[in-house]
């Protein structure tokens, strides 16, 4: 310690230095419009979408009528978390529609005309789906075939095979009276339930926000500011206050909705807060650099494609619930589309290594936005397969211009 206050020429420990603060709080606005989890370009586009609709059709905003967008958006949208995992390493699985009609054949035929028990219904379909990402990540990384082709294949194998399940009557249907089929259609959250989870999910995003940013200070590297963890935690606070005290106007929160939540939730805390989130990173941005740092590539890539698989069976699953039916229409020829244009609408870029699983859930909201309120303006789906395509398209075009933003940076 020197005499001026200074540690081996270094600046003066008693200086306060107001920068990192400001820094800090400059770069978290980047990083919200332009980084690599920016939410923001997603977030303005839906509120655009919500306002046109709204201002040509005014009763797309009623309570009821988002609680029927947000039910409708669960099947989709629990494909399109998998298809984000599977976009993350820089693959894709063109598939997950026709795996998740089949897991809805597995649990109809499997309950209604065989007699199982439910649950033995739903782990078989989970269990076929479990299979299906396994053989997808084995041929990917074992023999090197490319992910479109395997999942193109298997697009075409499990349709033939959920119409040979289905047999010959094509479609079967769930018995309303069961516990899945009104859990799914009627079951909704009690007010006073819906606000306790709103209040521990933001003591929970708050605890987490002050444990990673003591950490940072113990380990002497940059933090985040007390006053943008209010802002970020207020910010929440208020979204999640408004959205479950409007729908609560209505219906309320269904069941199917809080467990696509709770999934999104668990995929960006594995995607964040773990070892295995951050090899799907580095495989899906660098693979070579990621082999050569030790990152077991093959099991990520492997396991990203089972997750994805997985979670397109509990689509189907869900689905089906939603229908109370299952039918050679489920996990149709659009269910694919949709969820991989869910999932880049949302941010998820196609050239992996960057996306977010909130990306799931923004997506599927802005796809489910704009068919809800075409259904409302009562126009025929070839005007719904036009607009999801534009929008995809610009969403495309946003994610190039990204990419070759941070390529020049």
């Amino acid at each position: 310690m020197n005499r001026d206050g200074t540690r081996g020429g270094g600046r003066t420990l008693a200086a306060v230095d107001p920068a990192p603060a400001e820094a800090g709080s400059r770069a978290a606005l980047r990083q919200w419009f332009h980084g690599e989890h920016g939410v923001a370009p997603i977030v303005v586009g839906l509120a655009l979408v919500w306002v046109v609709l709204a201002a040509i059709e005014p009763d797309f905003l009623s309570a009821e009528n988002l609680v029927n967008l947000t039910l409708q958006s669960v099947p989709v949208g629990v494909i399109a978390l998998g298809v984000v995992l599977v976009l993350l390493v820089g693959q894709i699985d063109l598939s997950v529609g026709s795996v998740s009609g089949l897991a809805a054949a597995i649990v109809a035929v499997g309950t209604v005309t065989a007699g199982w028990p439910f649950a033995v219904g739903v782990l078989v379909a989970l269990a076929c789906g479990l299979a299906v990402g396994l053989v997808y990540g084995v041929l990917s990384t074992r023999l090197g075939l490319p992910s479109f082709v395997i999942t193109l294949a298997g697009l075409l194998f499990f349709a033939g095979v959920q119409l040979r399940v289905l047999g010959p009557l094509g479609s079967i249907n769930l018995p309303f009276e069961s516990w899945f089929v009104r859990a799914i259609q009627q079951g909704f959250l009690e007010p006073g339930v819906a606000w306790a989870l709103v209040a521990v999910w933001i003591l929970a995003y708050l605890g987490m926000q002050v444990w990673v940013r003591e950490r940072r200070r113990r380990a002497d590297l940059s933090c985040v500011p007390w006053s943008q963890i209010a802002l970020r935690t207020g910010a929440l606070a208020l979204v999640l206050a408004a959205a479950v005290g409007y729908l609560s106007t209505a219906r309320g929160v269904g069941y199917s909705v809080v467990l696509f939540v709770v999934l999104v939730i668990v995929a960006d805390v594995a995607l964040r807060r773990t070892r295995w989130g951050r090899s799907v990173r580095a495989v899906g941005s660098d693979r070579r650099a990621a082999l050569l740092s030790g990152v077991a590539v093959h099991r990520t890539v492997i396991s990203c494609f089972m997750a994805c698989s997985t979670l397109a069976a509990l689509g189907g699953i869900l689905a089906a619930g939603r229908l109370g039916a299952a039918n050679q229409g489920t996990g149709g020829a659009d269910t694919y589309l949709t969820a991989i244009a869910a999932a880049v609408i949302g941010g998820t870029s196609l050239f992996g290594g960057r996306g977010s699983a909130w990306s799931a859930l923004l997506g599927v909201l802005v796809i489910q936005s704009v068919a809800n309120g075409l259904t409302l303006l009562d126009l025929d789906q070839a005007t719904r397969f036009m607009v999801t395509g534009a929008v995809l398209l610009g969403a495309i075009i946003v994610d190039m211009l990204v990419r070759r933003r941070r390529q020049e940076a």
